[in-house]
């Protein structure tokens, strides 16, 4: 048989196995080498390069023996190796690893800078990085070997141990590292501790770290109570079951801090009270059950065992105001305001003493007085008036919804109390009897000419009825009234609107009469105005007449006399003042635009005719 020798290079290798003993061998390149007559080549292959973070795992099949080869390298197997190829593990300054040892179970950390390669029996976990906590936080560390707890402060890296575990680790915080509380001045933290029950205060200003077995017993960090000169709370120890009250310094804000069993009680922060002329404090006292009332000007915070019932306003009564106050025995007493009704002693403003309340009545309202809800107090003791509506019949059966008005005031109010709790509601039923059994003896045409007259009969036939409940009726009257039924109510409109229209024609007339009169009357004053102007007017005519035909006659006498001893005749004399007067009249008419027509007779002129 020839064969042909077989060539290996520098990395190749092949196992040869002898057929007769069954032995086996390496042969590593490079060469070129003969098998020998019982030889054959069972395997070829290349070596195994490592590089420096590589390695391989070889386990010897005939011992068992495991080693393990580092790059870098070139590695070439032996006849009965098996290998298993992998990676050092890189890490860096921060990053650690669990590394368990398989033979014994022991587990150890190993941490960075460092390429880590593993040791035959050895195993390792994932990479883990370091926890770095800052000055400000830190970790829950339990060791699961030992039971042991602790805390971790920063400012530290911190590489875990393998049987050491995070507590307070979440979906949120996957890392477990917990900030420490940084407390300011005014705020606090209580802790407890789970195993003892302890609780511990810290207060600001500092930075506080629990211990392992420590949590938040608030919840959160704790802000202290600022209290204002005005303020104050109430503390409880739940320890003792003492209760304190601090309350605001007179110099400024206070700061208060719970105790580590303390607790507020009675809600938060709370006002003090401002008692003056016009507020009061009613307190109870838990311990006795007392109450009391507080009236002495102060700023009031109460004390441990003492609760604020209420705060009052001084009641204050108006002239016409009065109020009912029952006391603790359930007698009822009467407050007025007017100096009339007061009763000798009896303040007009006052404060609720203990165990008095204020008497409320609840009387009836609307117009036809069906809503009794109208809660009284304060009672109006003024004249006042009060509408109300009611259905009745008449004789000739027409239903009327009538609406009617009380004047009235309450004038005794012990007697109003003694006999009714709804005065309105008395007024109203009763006035809807009356008039119903009042109408129903008249018919429409009846009421309508008397229905005033019945309102005032129905009051005045009846004051003992108002005057047994403290109340006085000064009128009541019908103001308006329709019928119910519609066909009856247009007949009604239609004799209202023929007897206005009729009203309305009268009074026409009537105003036309007088307006004629009047005029009438004028003119007869005016005829008699003229007749006396004329009489007037006549009578100064006639002296004025007189006395010009007397100053004429002195004239006509002067001239007379003045040429009598020239002019011996009379009847010369006339006609030479004749003839002066027509001179002045000419003279009188030259100065006018007139013109003056004279005839032959006035003038003495003739006409001759004288032929030629």
């Amino acid at each position: 048989e020839v064969r042909k020798a077989v060539t290996l290079s520098a990395t190749a290798w092949a196992k040869i196995v002898e057929t007769v003993d069954g032995s086996e061998r390496i042969e590593k390149g490079p060469q070129l080498f003969f098998l020998g007559p019982y030889e054959k080549v069972f395997q070829r292959d290349l070596a195994v390069s490592l590089s420096n973070t590589g390695y391989v795992l070889v386990t010897d099949k005939l011992t068992g023996e495991r080693t393990i080869i580092k790059g870098p390298t070139l590695w070439f197997p032996r006849p009965h190796d098996s290998s298993t190829m992998g990676e050092a593990v890189v890490l860096s300054s921060t990053d650690s690893i669990f590394v368990e040892d398989l033979l014994t179970g022991d587990k150890r950390t190993v941490k960075g800078p460092q390429v880590w390669f593993p040791e035959p029996h050895e195993r390792a976990d994932g990479v883990k990085k370091a926890v770095a906590l800052e000055e400000n936080q830190y970790i829950r560390l339990k060791d699961t070997a030992s039971g042991s707890r602790w805390i971790q402060r920063g400012k530290a890296l911190i590489f875990l141990e393998p049987t050491w575990t995070v507590e307070g680790s979440s979906a949120k915080n996957k890392t477990g590292v917990m900030q420490a509380w940084s407390l300011k001045a005014y705020e606090y933290v209580r802790l407890v501790d789970r195993v003892t029950g302890k609780i511990a205060v810290h207060r600001g200003e500092k930075t506080v770290f629990p211990g392992p077995d420590d949590e938040l017993l608030d919840g959160d960090v704790l802000t202290a109570i600022d209290l204002k000169v005005h303020e104050y709370v109430k503390i409880m120890d739940q320890a003792s079951g003492e209760i304190r009250v601090e309350r605001g310094s007179k110099n400024g804000s206070q700061l208060v801090f719970l105790g580590p069993n303390e607790k507020v009680v009675d809600g938060d922060v709370q006002k003090a009270i401002s008692v003056d002329d016009d507020n009061a404090v009613m307190v109870r006292d838990k311990a006795t059950g007392q109450l009391r009332l507080v009236t002495e000007r102060q700023l009031f915070v109460p004390g441990a065992n003492e609760t604020i019932e209420s705060v009052q306003q001084r009641i204050r009564l108006a002239d016409h105001e009065a109020m009912i106050i029952k006391d603790h025995k359930g007698d009822f007493k009467y407050y007025y305001g007017s100096d009339e009704k007061r009763a000798a002693g009896q303040p007009r403003s006052f404060f609720l003493q203990p165990y008095e309340e204020v008497v409320k009545l609840c009387w009836s309202k609307g117009r036809r007085c069906d809503s009794r809800s109208l809660v009284i107090e304060r009672f109006d003791c003024r004249p006042q008036f009060m509408p109300v509506e009611f259905n009745c019949r008449t004789s000739d059966n027409v239903e009327l919804i009538l609406e009617a008005t009380f004047f009235w005031e309450v004038v005794d109010l012990p007697a109003m109390v003694k006999r009714t709790g709804d005065t309105s509601g008395d007024l109203c039923n009763h006035a809807r009897s009356q008039f119903i059994q009042q109408v129903a003896k008249v018919t429409l045409k009846e009421f309508m000419d008397s229905s005033h007259q019945i309102a005032t009969q129905i009051y005045e036939q009846d004051s003992s009825f108002y005057e047994s409940r403290g109340v006085k009726i000064h009128s009541l009257g019908v103001t308006s009234y329709s019928c119910a039924e519609r066909r009856t109510a247009e007949i009604l409109d239609q004799i209202i609107q023929e007897t206005t229209s009729r009203m309305n024609r009268l009074s026409q007339a009537e105003s036309e009469n007088e307006v004629n009169l009047f005029r009438m009357q004028g003119h007869i004053v005016q005829e008699k105005l003229n007749g006396d102007l004329l009489k007037i007017q006549h009578q100064h005519s006639k002296e004025e007449s007189e006395i010009k035909g007397r100053s004429e006659a002195v004239r006509i006498a002067a001239f007379m006399d003045g040429l009598k001893s020239s002019v011996t005749k009379t009847e010369d004399r006339t006609d030479m003042w004749q003839v002066l007067r027509k001179i002045e009249a000419l003279d009188e008419v030259s100065k006018s635009n007139s013109t003056l027509y004279f005839t032959p007779k006035d003038v003495d002129l003739s006409i001759e005719t004288k032929a030629r």
